[in-house]
């Protein structure tokens, strides 16, 4: 792997574009295709204005990349952030390519992100921004074209404001434009609990497949939004004991395990884990360096890097978010022997129930939740096994044989199709 600068290191672009460099080499890829995967065929910046509640007018930057449309529409979320930039959008709408591609579901990788801060923005405003932005994007969205969905920052409401705007510039109603909807128009049952759900089936096959017992397993999970919280929930479910929670203000630790189901009430109460009486407050970046089974990052880029990576103490590193990991500390967590399930294996439940939901929209048939959890369990457990397989069959570690497993499906079917001129 190339040595990569503090900057380069903490660049999401640029840990992808090392790792997929990495793995396309190990494939022997062909020069040209090499070409093709490794830029964003489309890359969207709109500038929105949008009235804000106190009368001004406020302008904000919006991105839309759309990585690959080779296998199917491109498919990714959209984020709202203070820190969202072109590279960071980039990066995630490539890795949106090789974990549909894992998973092996008919979508190509898209992402859209918007400069704000949400949590200082109103309802009104918010709806005003996503309508905006929406409207800018009109052409370049569509069932067949390009599929959004919830991230950072945005949720169900979001995605029905989007749906509706789209609808009405179609003058019809189209379900299918976004996933992650409320379940009374177009969502799916189980969409809200999929990404956390895939993390809970993948750390199942990783200790059967290490020959690890779930009973007395510490697991500890950075992030307790969407992910985290489900993640936590489903693991505590399933007899795994959950010592450490950390979220952005603050950590809690219990070596007996935290009562997970006490801990999203209090933060339903009060909006934050802090001041939870039934665990310990410690340093939140110290969590990470504690001693456990399984450490599971859900909640954003470049949480493990070459500072801290060498105090890492898990067995299991199991990434809910996308892109926690860097790829300096990916060379020193291999000295360490730790076994990464990596993010475009461990989070793709998200993507795989959204693909559910628009095949549901499509053709107006909804599933219960019993099917969409047993169609999702199906094919995290497969696509572990794929990745497992090909990392013992290529002689490389699992994030890289993840990514090879992707190219190679991109690349077959670029080739395929073949390069129209």
């Amino acid at each position: 792997m190339q040595t990569l600068t503090l900057e380069q290191e903490t660049n999401p672009w640029e840990a992808q574009a090392a790792r997929f460099d990495f793995a396309a080499k190990k494939l022997n890829l062909d020069q040209g295709i090499w070409k093709v995967l490794r830029y964003p065929a489309r890359e969207l910046i709109v500038h929105i204005p949008v009235g804000m509640d106190d009368g001004s007018i406020e302008v904000f930057t919006g991105y839309r990349v759309q990585h690959s449309v080779a296998r199917g529409p491109a498919k990714g979320g959209i984020r709202y952030s203070p820190d969202v930039s072109l590279d960071e959008v980039r990066a995630l709408a490539s890795w949106m390519t090789w974990k549909c591609a894992v998973v092996n579901i008919p979508f190509g990788g898209a992402k859209g992100g918007v400069i704000c801060d949400p949590k200082k923005m109103s309802q009104g405003e918010l709806e005003r921004m996503t309508r905006r932005y929406t409207a800018e994007l009109i052409e370049f969205l569509g069932p067949e074209k390009d599929v959004p969905a919830p991230d950072m920052g945005t949720d169900e409401q979001t995605m029905a404001w989007i749906m509706d705007t789209y609808s009405m510039h179609m003058r019809q109603t189209v379900t299918a434009v976004v996933t992650g909807k409320p379940v009374n128009i177009g969502g799916s049952r189980g969409r809200k609990e999929a990404t956390g759900r895939g993390v809970s089936v993948v750390c199942d096959e990783a200790m059967k497949h290490l020959g690890m017992s779930i009973d007395g397993c510490r697991v500890i999970i950075q992030g307790f939004g969407n992910v985290g919280s489900n993640s936590a929930k489903l693991l505590a479910q399933k007899g795994y004991t959950v010592t450490g929670i950390a979220e952005y203000d603050g950590a809690l630790y219990n070596a007996d395990g935290i009562d997970i189901h006490a801990l999203i009430q209090h933060r339903q109460k009060t909006g934050t884990i802090t001041g939870f009486t039934e665990a310990e407050a410690v340093d939140k970046h110290e969590l990470l360096t504690y001693n456990c089974e399984i450490l599971i990052p859900a909640a954003t880029e470049n949480v493990i890097t070459s500072k801290n990576a060498d105090r890492i103490r898990c067995k299991i590193l199991c990434e809910g978010a996308n892109g926690p990991t860097t790829t300096v500390a990916d060379d020193i967590l291999a000295d360490k022997r730790v076994f990464i399930i990596p993010d475009i294996l461990a989070n793709a439940g998200g993507v795989t129930t959204s693909y559910f939901e628009w095949v549901q929209d499509r053709m107006g048939y909804f599933w219960t939740e019993d099917e969409v959890n047993q169609r999702l369990d199906n094919i995290m457990k497969e696509s572990f096994c794929d990745v497992v397989n090909y990392a013992r069959n290529h002689n490389v570690n699992n994030r890289i044989a993840a990514y090879m497993l992707a190219i190679d499906r991109v690349a077959y079917t670029t080739k395929q199709r073949g390069i129209y001129a």
